[in-house]
This record gives structure tokens, sequence and C-alpha cells, in this order.
């Protein structure tokens, strides 16, 4: 692939399953995954990274998964310099119709001095083993020298050669800790495209992280330098402060043609609801006034705005609600929906549930309307979450009561039921208020696996009635943190599903 500096494409290389799933609390379930990676594909992403095979079984089964279930989109997977890592994300992303294996490795003083310990001859050898082998396995290979920012341009240039001349398509350049300023960044990018002399083989991309709130103005300075390829996670998700939002920088790109003047693929009425995911299967909430995507991105309150807006939207709006998926209305369902429309209204949302599936889904979706005068969107986000939990589980919550008053302590009696053989077992336990009691109940069927280091709750839809999403953290002594969240209108039945889906995980996972 020629390095098309002059065209004006952009692809869009979204990294929310990898580098943003590394960050503390964003960490997902193999299904969620492959449902976010659905939603990516639905929003036009040309490249999602799906995970870092080599780092678990679970990375290289969520990567496989995804590899196996996309149509159109590259599927990639990272790998550190190393043949082995290498092998791995190949076998991870062998099966995908365009599959492109990420190397890379450090090449700043401070990475090579004290992380890698090595010396500049051997990252060169490195990188040209690393490059060479997985050229021969996969037809596209990016490499990126890493932290870039604080890295020596002359041996930028060096890297960046043997890259290229062992078989690398796409040249990355992270700005690994958020460090560089925009024009630093732009001049970079402008630099090595002009002094690496085979980089007419490659296309340059930026990797820019936000510690200082600089990630989307850099990716932007990089585009304008030279940079075709911009890498990006959904609402900035990432180490640390986080990445370059996918929303800000495509968004820059369509609000402003007459500045940037390039294309992209992306469906910008698929933002919000790509958004809403990430925060459902998550539970890490967006700032109000996070932009693009926030609640108050477009929400006017001063009377002097309100003014401007009634005479004309765009005296305060520079783009529509509606141009990013910001609707005033939603598609609802009711409790006289029947079964049909449930799994159009499903199929809408990138879920695919068999028959039989839907039927026992259905059950559920009428008690829940029964209890609700509408079904949104959030509400079958909900109910597909509580199914594909349920799919890999091998106990369920079968019934519970629970007691609580102000002069004694609260009760709780939880029965569960094996999904394979009936079986079930109680437990009636006392404590410190009805969650505390019911999680006491799950801790006498598999022991207490760890302690209890986080415990959300946020409402996800509207109204007296809102579904509310529990979303909760478990550590173990060993240090291992295991996720789960679970969604009801009855936030400790909610409490009670999420707690029993995070202790069999680990029971899973400790045999």
């Amino acid at each position: 692939m020629k390095n098309n500096k002059n065209s004006n494409y952009i692809k869009i290389f979204d990294t929310t399953l990898r580098d943003g799933e590394q960050a503390p609390g964003f960490s997902m379930t193999t299904p969620e995954k492959v449902r976010l990676a659905k939603q990516l594909e639905k929003l036009g992403v040309d490249v999602i990274e799906a995970g870092f095979p080599a780092a678990s079984p679970d990375d290289f089964k969520a990567v496989e998964l995804i590899a196996q279930s996309l149509k159109t989109t590259e599927v990639c997977g990272l790998a550190r310099a190393m043949e082995s890592d290498i092998q791995t994300t190949w076998n991870a992303i062998k099966d995908a119709k365009k599959p492109r294996i990420h190397t890379f490795i450090g090449t700043s003083p401070l990475h090579m001095d004290f992380k890698l310990k090595k010396t500049k001859e051997q990252i060169l050898e490195m990188t040209k083993n690393a490059v060479e082998f997985a050229k021969s396995l996969c037809e596209r290979v990016d490499f990126s020298p890493e932290d870039a920012g604080r890295s020596d341009k002359q041996f930028l240039v060096e890297v960046i050669e043997v890259a290229i001349t062992a078989g690398a398509d796409c040249i990355n350049i992270p700005d690994t800790v958020g460090y560089t300023q925009p024009q630093e960044f732009g001049e970079l990018i402008a630099y090595l495209i002009k002094n690496v002399k085979n980089s007419d083989k490659a296309i340059f991309s930026t990797h820019c992280h936000n510690d200082l709130g600089l990630a989307t103005a850099n990716s932007l300075a990089g585009v304008l330098a030279g940079a075709r390829q911009i890498e990006c996670t959904i609402n900035g998700a990432g180490e640390r402060a986080g990445n370059a939002a996918l929303e800000e920088v495509v968004m820059n790109l369509s609000v402003r043609p007459d500045f940037f003047n390039f294309k992209h693929n992306i469906e910008t009425k698929e933002i919000f609801a790509t958004s809403k995911l990430l925060t459902l299967l998550t539970g890490q909430k967006v700032q109000a006034n996070k932009a693009i995507v926030g609640k108050n991105a477009f929400a006017h309150e001063s009377g002097i705005h309100q003014h401007g807006m009634l005479a004309n939207r765009e005296t305060y709006e520079i783009m529509t609600p509606e141009s990013v998926g910001v609707k005033s209305t939603e598609m609802i369902l009711g409790k006289h929906s029947g079964r049909a429309a449930l799994a159009a209204h499903f199929a809408r949302l990138n879920y695919e549930f068999t028959k039989e599936e839907i039927t026992e889904i259905f059950l559920k979706f009428k008690i829940l309307a029964d209890n609700k005068k509408d079904i949104t969107d959030e509400d079958l986000h909900i109910l597909a979450l509580g199914e594909n939990n349920e799919k890999r589980l091998e106990w369920h919550l079968k019934s519970y009561t629970v007691s609580n008053g102000s002069d004694k302590l609260a009760e709780a009696s939880v029965t569960i039921k094996n999904s394979e053989t009936g079986e079930t077992k109680t437990a009636i336990k006392t404590g410190d208020g009805m969650v505390d009691a019911g999680y006491k109940c799950i801790d006498e069927f598999f022991g207490k696996m760890g302690e209890l280091t986080h415990f959300g709750i946020d409402a996800v839809t509207t109204g007296i009635d809102d579904q509310a999403i529990v979303n909760l953290r478990i550590q173990t002594e060993s240090g291992k943190i295991q996720s789960a969240k679970a969604g009801n209108t009855d936030i400790v039945k909610a409490s009670l599903e999420a707690y029993l889906d995070a202790v069999q995980e680990l029971k899973k996972h400790s045999q």
C-alpha cells in the first residue's frame, strides 16, 4: 500500500476493545466484546483492534470470535515484537475476512533503557524479525514505535525504514503518554514522512493519549501533516486519561469540511448508540459535558441560549443532535407488542437470537412491560444482557425474599437453580442491609471469592419505573479483578444477579 498522503480519505481504526478495555473498570465479557464489535462494524469503522490475544485465553477467545463474526471490517490483533505473540495473534485472527497484525516495540530512551533493557541495534533487529514474521503470516501488518512522542527523531527514521522494508503496510506513531503538543506532533508526522526513505510504501497513523487533554487535537494535527489513519476509541476510553475519542475526531472532520476536506466511512448517526452501548456494557458513565455524546452536549438552559435556539438553532448548535443519532423520539414497545415485533427490534439493535431464545426472552419482556408503560432500546439492551449472561452461567437466581426494618438486621433468603441439572440450593442470612444479606447467601453457596471493591447503580431509562444497571467489581487476594453487571426494575434482584455472575466467573477461573 502506497502512502497516499494526498488522498482525502481517513481510515478510522477503533481500539476500544484493546486499549479501551485495558482501562480499569472497562473490562467486558467475551459476548459483550462481540456485541460491541458488531456495533462498531455498523458504525462503519475501517479497522477494529479486537484485543491482545497473547494476554490471556479469554482475550484470545474474544478476538477469535470477533474475527469469525464480522463481515466487512478489518480485524486486528496486537502483538509485542515477539514471535510467540505474533503467532498467537495470527491464530486468533486468521478466520477474519480481513485480518491484520499490529506489532510494536518501545523506541524512546526510557523504554529501551528501563523497560526493555535493549540497545538501538537490538531494537532494530527485533523490529525487522517481528515484522518479517508477521508478514509471512498476514497480508496486512501495522508497526508501532511505542512512545514515539519521546523518541529520538533520527532513530525513529531508522526503525521505521527497517519496519517498512520488512513489510509493514502502516506505521502508527503513538503519543503513548499524551506528552506532545499539537504543533509538535504534526511536525513529527511531517518529518517522518519526509525523511523516511521508503515512507511512500506505507500509510502513517496516529495513536494519541489524552493525559494533557490533547488527544483529539494531536490526532487532527497528525492528519493535517499527512497521516491517513486515526487510532481512537468510543467515549475516549483508554489507559489513564484515555485515547482520542472517535466521536470527536470524526465530528471535527464532518462539521468542518471547509477546514479539513477529508472523507471517512463513519455513519455518524450511529455514534450515540455506540456510546450508549459501551456505557451499558462497562457501567462507565460519560461526563455530562463530554463533547458530542454527553447528556448536556445538546442541552440549553440559559435564557440567552434558549432565545437564540428558538430564533435559529445554528446560533448555538454547530451540528444537529440527529446527526450523531440523538433522537427526540424512540422506537417504543409495550405490553401489547408480540414476539415478531420484539424480534424485529432486537435485529435492529444487531442482536441475534434463535426463535427458542426469543420465546424465552419474550416471557421476561412481558413481565417487564407489565411494570413499565413503554419499553425503550435501553430496556432491550438490558434484556439481552441478562439473556447473554444466562447462556454462560451454570447457576441462576430462581427466587429470593428480603426483609428489613429500623430495629432489626436485614434478612435474605436466596434460592439458585442449576440450568443443566435443575438442582436448587437455598440459603438464609442476615446482613447490614438487604443486598449485603443476599450476598452472604451467595457466599454460602460458592465460598467468599474476594472483596467487593466497587458497587454502583445507574438508571438507564427514564421515569419512575426506571430500569437500573448494577455494576460491581470483586478483587481476589491474588489481585484478580472480576466485573459484572445486571439490570432490572428491581434493584435488589439486579444486585443479586450481578454478584452471582461475578462469583461464578471467579470460581470458574480458580478451578
